[in-house]
């Protein structure tokens, strides 16, 4: 890999990821994190039993084919497409929960996922030990983990039950616990998924605010979207990916001058085939 400039947060080099289709790896972020977090462990992967259909030689479909991409730090770029684009794939790879099968990348920081957050979460242990053992698998210290850690559970809402088993949580509740350690480690680089939902219309507002004030703090994000008045209003540049292939990177406007155009011309082929 070329060397990357000292601006350059994330550099990906002719990076490629086939899957084979109902193999673990090609299903959703949530299972992926558990299989590779399982596996961190020493333990059985939970999802091995997905799948168990068996499918022939050459199902398999290129989920990233050849990307090339360099973000600087400081930059906010949205990352659009259609699904089964490969923007989850991507994601996968910056985060580290998914290997490319060609081509190399270079993250250069903390990088905080705000994707599937209850993903290894241990259900036995108590959301305080969560917050250390999410830490762990971060690279955190003791020392920054403890630093933090009031301040995460202030964040979440939980009360006396940060001290009880995550079992006993609530969807909602494991969702803001996972939203709140990953927006108190102070990120270089924070991941967002626009479809993430997280609790209620304050809850929902306060973590609003807090991406606001990380974003304000230049920190570098990616931002996954389907919606141009959000990428606007957060990016400074966007990328279209379609089947694999970063088909335009520049303006936000620009990338979705391509998005339509392409969305149109799908809608087109699609009519013209059901003549």
């Amino acid at each position: 890999m070329t060397e990357m400039n000292e601006n350059c947060v994330i550099k990906i080099e002719n990076l490629s990821k086939e899957y084979r289709l109902g193999a673990i790896g090609s299903g959703t972020l949530r299972h992926d994190l558990q299989s590779w977090y399982a596996k961190k462990r020493g333990k059985e992967d939970p999802n091995q039993r997905i799948g168990a259909k068996q499918y022939t030689k050459g199902d398999t479909f290129l989920a990233l084919d050849g990307v090339n991409l360099e973000v600087n730090r400081g930059e906010r770029i949205g990352i659009i497409g259609a699904n089964g684009a490969g923007k989850s794939t991507l994601l996968k790879m910056i985060t580290g929960v998914a290997f490319p099968d060609e081509g190399e990348i270079t993250v250069d920081g903390k990088v905080a996922a705000l994707l599937e957050l209850t993903a290894g979460f241990s259900m036995e242990m108590t959301g305080r030990e969560n917050i250390y053992l999410k830490g762990y698998v971060l690279g955190l210290e003791d020392s920054y983990i403890k630093q933090i850690e009031e301040k995460i559970i202030d964040f979440a809402e939980l009360g006396d039950y940060i001290d009880q088993p995550v079992r006993t949580y609530s969807s909602g509740m494991k969702m803001r616990l996972g939203f709140a350690i990953n927006v108190n480690i102070d990120p270089d680089i924070l991941v967002i998924d626009e479809a993430l939902s997280v609790g209620d219309a304050s809850f929902k507002k306060k973590c609003k605010n807090r991406i606001a004030e990380i974003i304000k703090e230049g920190t570098t994000v990616l931002f996954v979207s389907h919606s141009k008045d959000s990428v606007k209003e957060m990016c400074t540049r966007a990328v279209f990916l379609k089947k694999g292939r970063i088909i335009f990177s520049g303006s936000v406007n620009e990338a979705f001058e391509h998005y339509e155009a392409d969305k149109k011309m799908e809608a087109e082929k699609k009519k013209k085939a059901k003549k």
